[in-house]
């Protein structure tokens, strides 16, 4: 009976064991992911930055460049008349002053002023400076520090820095693993607490590393 009981606790211990092993797996991978998810919304946060200066500068560039107006329609010289009976004139009068009178109809047409005044004031107004992105602070933070900082550090010090950005403590720790794993940064524990830093300049990062491929 107790070699029975034995072996029923043995097995149940290995499927504890097994459980708690796949569920630390999914939740490391639940955490690639997440990190993986917040660089891209900010890059495509850095992207959408780049289209609105491009798209201030297209209309500032179409509106310098653009071609004058074309000049309103006018209607051909009429040919001599010949000699002709007086009803015949007055019937060819009437039909040359028909498409006359409809060519000056469409000329207001041929250059609108409201669509040439909105032009100018988008030439006039000037693009804004890019700023630059969570990414690119934290990465020049890394580099400038001598000593190892934990993610709540250097939140504090970036919100400091920039109090315009709205910085916070979650997103600066998910830009920070970002940076570990394109080897942008390096993380080392003591204890229970995380410390970041500026990557060993004697160790190649990734980007170089496959530009050299």
């Amino acid at each position: 009976m107790s070699d029975t009981v034995a072996t029923k606790n043995g097995v149940t211990t290995q499927y504890l064991a097994r459980v708690a092993d796949d569920l630390e797996q999914n939740l490391k991978e639940q955490e690639r992911l997440g990190t993986e998810i917040a660089v891209l919304q900010s890059q495509l946060a850095e992207l959408e930055a780049d289209r609105t200066v491009l798209v201030s500068l297209q209309e500032a560039l179409g509106a310098t460049s653009a071609p004058a107006t074309s000049a309103p329609a006018t209607s051909a010289p009429a040919a001599p008349e010949p000699e002709s009976s007086p009803a015949a004139t007055v019937v060819d009068k009437k039909d040359t002053a028909a498409p006359a009178k409809k060519a000056r109809a469409k000329k207001p047409a041929a250059a609108p002023v409201p669509k040439a005044r909105k032009t100018k004031t988008a030439a006039a107004k000037p693009a804004e400076p890019r700023q630059p992105s969570l990414v690119t602070l934290a990465r020049d933070f890394l580099t400038s520090q001598t000593e190892p900082r934990s993610a709540a550090e250097i939140a504090d010090a970036l919100a400091q820095e920039h109090p315009d950005r709205g910085i916070k403590k979650t997103v600066v720790r998910t830009t920070l693993e970002g940076l570990v794993a394109k080897n942008h940064a390096q993380r080392s524990k003591q204890g229970s607490s995380v410390f970041y830093t500026a990557p060993d300049p004697a160790e190649p990062s990734a980007d170089s590393s496959e530009s050299s491929e």
